[in-house]
C-alpha cells in the first residue's frame, strides 16, 4: 500500500513563472508556469530525489522517528 508523506515546500513568485523548494530535502526543486504546475512537479521531484537516496548505499541500520509539531 503506498505511503503517504508530506513536505512543506517554498514557492517564490518570479517573472518566470514559480519557482518551489523542499527545505526538507537539500537540493530538491522545481518550477513551474503557474502554482499548480510548480506544485505538481516538486511533487514529482521529490519522488525521484526520495526514489534516488533509497537506492544508496548507507552504513549501519536505517530507523525512523515519528515526531509531533
Amino acid at each position: 500500500m503506498p505511503q503517504v508523506l508530506r513536505y512543506k515546500v517554498v514557492l517564490i513568485q518570479s517573472e518566470e513563472g514559480v519557482a518551489v523548494s523542499c527545505p526538507g530535502l537539500p537540493g530538491c526543486w522545481s518550477q513551474g508556469a503557474d502554482e499548480r504546475e510548480a506544485l505538481d512537479n516538486i511533487a514529482d521531484a521529490i519522488r525521484e530525489y526520495l526514489a534516488a537516496v533509497s537506492d544508496t548505499p548507507r552504513e549501519g541500520d536505517i530507523r525512523e522517528v515519528e515526531i509531533t509539531v
